[in-house]
């Protein structure tokens, strides 16, 4: 078919295809980078490291591109002492009662004992995830986390899509929550 007013071809109109045809994706999936930090026992500057994390996050804006997660390996004792008190706070929530404040706080500090125990290892994992054109804020960003003075001491180690260990490290980030 012919376009009437100036001679080119037309194609038939399809809502899906405004200005180009759809062969294939015109952006690129968004390169990530991992960092893994491994504080041995050290939970409270493990905490410290987050908090100071999510401090830049809030910031710098840096919502969806860096975002944390704990690993942590605890011995088997720790394991079966939390299971029994987590069984019990829904029967309480079952009766229909409101836990109240206080006991909110009792239980918080009962869980922050439990991660304090000896043996267990604690290892930090920060994901960058910036777009192409954001090569230079990812650059330094990667600089500038392992620098600090309280991470440097955890021994960081960058994880890129190019080494051999990245493929394990995404799913050792995914699976924890």
């Amino acid at each position: 078919m012919m376009c009437g007013l100036c001679n080119f071809p037309t194609v038939p109109w399809n809502p899906r295809l405004l200005d180009i045809n759809l062969r294939a994706s015109q952006t690129r999936a968004m390169a990530h980078t991992y960092i893994v930090f491994d504080f041995g026992a050290d939970e409270e500057k493990a905490q410290q490291a987050r908090h100071k994390l999510e401090g830049w996050k809030q910031a710098f804006r840096l919502d969806k591109k860096l975002q944390i997660k704990f690993e942590r390996s605890e011995n088997g004792q720790a394991a079966s002492e939390s299971g029994p008190e987590e069984s019990a706070e829904p029967a309480k929530s079952a009766k229909g009662a409101k836990p109240k404040a206080k006991s909110l706080a009792k239980a918080a500090k009962k869980s922050d004992a439990k991660v304090d125990v000896p043996g267990g290892e604690v290892k930090l994992l920060v994901r960058l995830y910036f777009s192409g054109h954001e090569k230079l804020s990812e650059q330094q960003w990667i600089e500038r986390i392992p620098g600090d003075d309280l991470l440097k001491a955890a021994s960081p180690k960058i994880i890129r899509e190019s080494d051999a260990e990245f493929v394990d490290t995404v799913k050792q980030f995914e699976s924890l929550e």
